[in-house]
């Protein structure tokens, strides 16, 4: 099959995200939970390809237990087979694709069999990934909850859960998080049987559906060593969320809303990584078989699977100081899943929050925890989810009436304790981190004699951090075609006259040349709007 990759953008590679002065290490992104067809193949291929695309060696292995299924997306006839005799031989059989820079390792393929990595060979084979001649291995794992599966979700740099916003598979997600931390309770306690067995009984007196932390207060009437150890799994339990076939506003909040309830209810930490959105283009693609950032990388799933590939690099090279965190969260692991201790934490508000940000946190938290919502599928049973409910009112009710506020502050909090000054908020570490990364794919690609693209426009937008809202309130220029600029959406904007104004403005605000943005935008802008047989005047 003749490639139709297109190069990467610019001449070389942009500079290792590693931290300074540490060689550059292999690293493993384990893709899977959820259930079937959210879109876990989609994720693992095209990640594959971005990281290629910038000058990374990458390795893909197909571990669904379902079937191997990488092959299709990257235009192979059949999947690549290599005899069992060894994990030395499989792992030394990388099998080139289409896409420079990305090969796909064969896995004994045998749709009759349970998984291709047999559980009491897991941690091995994933050990010998690390030999691997690539920067990066990235394992599709498929649906599976296996104890393979899960031990490589768990030793894996990088574990990424895939849902969609249906309540099948929310639930499913919430399913894998559970399955995780039994999972790392059972290998905690391994060499303890008596003690294990402290955790089965607590198990059987509980209801199916119980919480960590439910487990955690059964098991604490029995041995309070085995609760302590049995708590600090639930901070070693932190997988990472993408949100797939978004379609409505409303699945855009889906992620932080399941971040919200797993942390609330389940006691588990889960870093969301962002959305994919249902786009035409995927499904194409598909048919063609091609991965999307190949054959449509202008697409909106294709811009949505850069950004959650740049935030997981982010998060990769930010590993020391993630663990560290976790680490210094195990100690007060039993204190997790417990209810909010004030009003303000209901809505999770600091005591400085102004009427508008009540009002709106108010609106969020309602939502979520309104009779029948995805975010508390399986996890928030009825008695709960009423009590939660009456809180959230009484938390509204009480914060925007100021003399009912005022006297609350007097009740709770100590008269002579000042009201500590929320600072603004910061980028995370990570954050800063997927801002370098589009920096510094866009550095190479900036120069004198740039043509400038909606698209263009759009990560140089997004590498300084800078919302569209942002620019409208500064500009004065509409939102809606502020975006049109970036889609390069004839039929939404105005005569050419006032579009070379917005464009300038714009490209003002972003600290570029407004003359070369706007003379090169412009020039392609009019060949869109021709090719199209729109006329505007100016």
């Amino acid at each position: 099959m003749t490639s139709t990759y297109p190069p990467p953008s610019g001449t070389l590679p942009p500079p290792p995200l590693d931290f300074p002065g540490r060689p550059r290490a292999r690293r493993t992104i384990a893709v899977g939970g959820g259930r079937g067809g959210t879109g876990k193949t989609l994720l693992a291929v095209n990640l594959g390809v971005y990281l290629a695309q910038i000058g990374r060696e990458v390795a893909l292995c197909d571990a669904d237990p379902y079937g191997s299924s990488l092959h299709a997306v990257l235009g192979l006839a059949r999947p690549p087979l290599a005899p069992p005799r060894s994990d030395e031989e499989t792992l030394a059989a990388l099998v080139p694709t289409t896409v420079p820079g990305l090969s796909l390792l064969p896995t004994p393929y045998d749709p009759m069999s349970a998984t291709p990595v047999r559980r009491a060979r897991g941690a091995r084979w994933l050990a010998k990934l690390g030999s691997l001649p690539v920067d990066y291995v990235i394992i599709n794992m498929g649906a599976s909850t296996s104890a393979a599966s899960l031990d490589l979700l768990l030793q894996a740099d990088l574990g990424v859960c895939v849902t969609a916003p249906e309540p099948l598979a929310v639930e499913t997600t919430y399913g894998v998080c559970r399955a995780l931390f039994a999972r790392c309770v059972r290998r905690a306690l391994m060499k303890e049987r008596f003690k294990l067995k402290v955790v089965e009984r607590a198990i059987a007196e509980l209801h199916p559906l119980a919480t960590p932390p439910e487990l955690v207060a059964q098991i604490k009437r029995y041995d309070d060593y085995v609760a302590r150890v049995v708590a600090a799994q639930m901070s070693r339990v932190r997988p990472h969320l993408v949100v797939g076939q978004t379609r409505l506003r409303s699945d855009l909040e889906l992620g932080p809303a399941m971040v919200h309830i797993a942390e609330r209810f389940l006691g588990i930490s889960i870093d969301y990584l962002g959305h994919i959105e249902q786009d035409d283009a995927v499904w194409l693609t598909a048919r063609r078989r091609l991965p999307v950032l190949v054959d449509s990388p202008t697409s909106k799933s294709a811009r949505n699977i850069e950004r959650v590939a740049r935030r997981m690099l982010a998060l990769l090279a930010a590993t020391d100081t993630l663990r560290a965190e976790v680490a210094g969260n195990e100690g007060s692991a039993e204190t997790r899943g417990l209810p909010p201790k004030t009003l303000y934490d209901v809505l999770s508000l600091a005591r400085t929050a102004a009427d508008d940000e009540i009002r709106r946190a108010y609106k969020r938290q309602r939502e979520i925890y309104r009779e029948g919502s995805l975010p508390i599928m399986s996890v928030v049973a009825e008695g709960p989810l009423r009590a939660e409910q009456a809180r959230i009112e009484e938390a509204y009710d009480t914060l925007l009436d100021p003399m009912r506020r005022r006297a609350y502050d007097l009740s709770v909090f100590p008269e002579t304790q000042p009201v500590s000054v929320v600072p603004a908020r910061t980028a995370d570490e990570a954050e800063r981190r997927e801002q370098l990364a589009l920096q510094a794919e866009l550095s190479r690609e900036l120069t004198p004699e740039t043509e400038f693209t909606g698209e263009l426009l759009r990560r140089v937008r997004e590498s300084q951090g800078v919302e569209i809202a942002e620019i409208a309130q500064r500009t004065k220029i509409s939102a809606m075609h502020l975006a049109a600029i970036e889609t390069e959406s004839v039929h939404e904007l105005p005569a050419f006259v006032y579009v070379q104004g917005f464009v300038k403005q714009y490209a003002q605000h972003l600290k570029l040349d407004a003359v070369q943005v706007a003379k090169t935008y412009m020039r392609r802008f009019r060949d869109i709007a021709a090719s199209r047989g729109v006329t505007r005047g100016g």
